[in-house]
């Protein structure tokens, strides 16, 4: 195999529908491999070759974390295809990641912001992305057609891993599509444009919701921070978290239990300023 980079990236791409920015970070990670054992193929590679690639590098945790993820991954499909015998990657141990909680908004933070905007496009675009708790990503990516305002959902069709799901639309979210539907005159195609009438990107919405944050009064908001507070407040509200996962296109319920932190520490607080018990003499 003349390309096994090449083969690897087309193989996640048409097989596990690696995003594009996987794929570039693949790309990179697997492309310094091959300067460092150059002139030799990247198929000859031992495991003392693998150590050597990752200790030249001065990495934090999450990136040398990546760096052996995309190593295991390739090697396993290698050896899937018959290229290699055996994994050199297989002893390599990825070190501990701690995973930062999550930016989560009050209730009322989360009204302030989502309520701000003056436009009528960026009104629905808060209210799209906290409501239904869709990835920026999605959230840019929605047409006309995936939005059924009568029974209040909307379907993803442009999934994390290619996966879509069908995901309930709020009543403030219904409301603000259809104000944006009626004055900006949108029937068919993409819902949220930018100025030039084409596709807003997901930069620019993330533009669009620090900027307007910025202007009620919560700095470093962002669209992940809206998704986050979705979830955390299904949560303390008593909903059952698989719905939940379900809701967030998670494949892994362990993804989405990162939330139940988060509503611990208020718990915790609640119970330490509440409870008899709880309170130090």
């Amino acid at each position: 195999m003349t390309d096994p980079v090449g083969s690897y990236l087309d193989h996640l791409r048409a097989e596990r529908g690696a995003s594009p920015h996987t794929l570039r970070a693949y790309e990179a990670e697997l492309l310094t491999l091959v300067a460092h054992l150059s002139p030799r193929s990247l198929l000859t590679a031992t495991t003392l070759d693998l150590r050597g690639w990752l200790a030249r590098a001065d990495l934090v945790r999450s990136s040398l974390a990546r760096r052996i993820s995309c190593a295991k991954g390739f090697w396993r499909w290698a050896q899937r295809e018959g290229l290699v015998a055996h994994s050199p990657a297989e002893r390599l141990r990825a070190p501990r990641v701690k995973q930062p909680l999550p930016r989560v908004l009050q209730v009322d933070e989360a009204a302030r912001v989502v309520e701000g905007p003056p436009r009528a496009r960026d009104r629905a675009l808060f209210e799209v992305a906290y409501g239904s708790g869709l990835r920026v990503s999605e959230v840019v990516g929605l047409d006309v057609d995936d939005v059924r305002l009568e029974e209040g959902l909307v379907t993803v069709r442009r999934g994390k891993g290619g996966k879509g799901r069908v995901v309930p639309l709020g009543e403030g979210a219904v409301v603000a599509l259809r104000t944006l539907f009626t004055t900006a005159g949108i029937s068919t195609g993409a819902i949220f444009l930018n100025a030039r009438g084409g596709r807003l990107s997901s930069r620019a919405a993330w533009t669009v919701v620090n900027e307007e944050s910025l202007r009620v009064g919560l700095p470093d908001v962002h669209p992940h921070a809206l998704r986050h507070s979705f979830a955390t407040h299904l949560l303390s509200a008593g909903a059952d978290i698989r719905s939940i996962q379900e809701m967030l296109g998670h494949a892994s319920l362990g993804t989405t239990q990162r939330y139940t932190q988060v509503d611990l520490e208020a718990l915790q607080l609640a119970y330490r300023s509440a409870h008899p018990r709880a309170r130090r003499s």
